[in-house]
């Protein structure tokens, strides 16, 4: 089977509604100010360049929509998060609402998330994540699955030698066998269960309780990801400290320290 290909709508609504809105507004302003100024030679733009103000709030509010549809996706993800409050309610959601748990589970420790399941061929990867540098494939089994054996862990780490990943991760909501347990060891591979994942969610749902109101504040305003208290090195603010993107260099975001 080959791994599906989602629509640019499909992409936009999986991200953040913040970068969704900043992208209708720029549609708009260049739609209805800036490409009737252009001269274009070619007869089809030159006629495009006419009827773009008409176009401006026809595409801005799709775009619009899809910000809606994400800020609920987000909505809903973090509802599913909150609600998990042991291993019985983890091994009740279906399979798919397990990717998402755990989708959302390092979307909080501040990984950037790209969904490669879904239903499709996924040539053994459900979730990808990136920080900094660092890019880890995540295959995820649900209950249906008691005990995850070696084959499918074999299987994860072909796909990281393939593409190059910097590691992987093999998310279960129940067990792992010996064999699949002994194979990680000295590779670039981590097994979770469903008793380690559990704890793992009931850290960050304490974590979030103390610090809720410091952690909405510190998300980046463009792409949604955890921002980091980093240290002015050069400039004239050297020595200053300032939150910075994780995603950096991808996103180059940057907060005042006291703001």
């Amino acid at each position: 089977m080959t791994r599906r290909n989602d629509s640019l709508f499909e992409v936009l609504a999986k991200g953040s509604w913040k970068v969704n809105v900043a992208l209708a507004i720029i549609v708009y302003v260049s739609f209805k100010y800036l490409i009737p100024k252009i001269e274009f030679q070619n007869m089809f733009f030159s006629a495009f360049a006419r009827w773009a103000p008409q176009l401006a709030p026809v595409i801005t509010g799709l775009i619009l929509f899809v910000a809606a549809l994400s800020a609920f996706h987000a909505w809903r993800k973090g509802k599913l998060f909150n609600n998990q409050k042991s291993i019985e309610t983890i091994r009740k959601l279906s399979w798919r609402e397990f990717e998402e748990l755990v989708g959302e589970v390092y979307r909080r420790k501040g990984y950037n998330i790209t969904e490669r399941g879904g239903g499709g061929a996924d040539g053994g990867v459900d979730l990808v994540l990136r920080r900094g540098g660092e890019t880890l494939f995540v295959q995820c089994k649900h209950w249906k699955m008691d005990k995850v054996g070696v084959k499918i862990v074999r299987e994860l780490y072909g796909v990281i030698a393939s593409e190059g990943a910097s590691g992987g991760i093999v998310i279960s909501s129940g067990k792992f066998t010996e064999e699949a347990a002994n194979f990680v060891k000295g590779k670039p591979l981590e097994l979770i269960n469903g008793t380690q994942l559990q704890k793992i969610i009931t850290e960050i749902q304490k974590g979030q309780t103390r610090t809720d109101q410091e952690t909405n504040e510190n998300l980046c305003p463009m792409c949604g990801a955890k921002m980091v208290l980093r240290m002015a090195k050069k400039g004239q603010n050297v020595g200053d400290k300032f939150w910075g993107c994780s995603n950096f260099p991808k996103c180059r975001t940057t907060k005042p320290y006291n703001a």
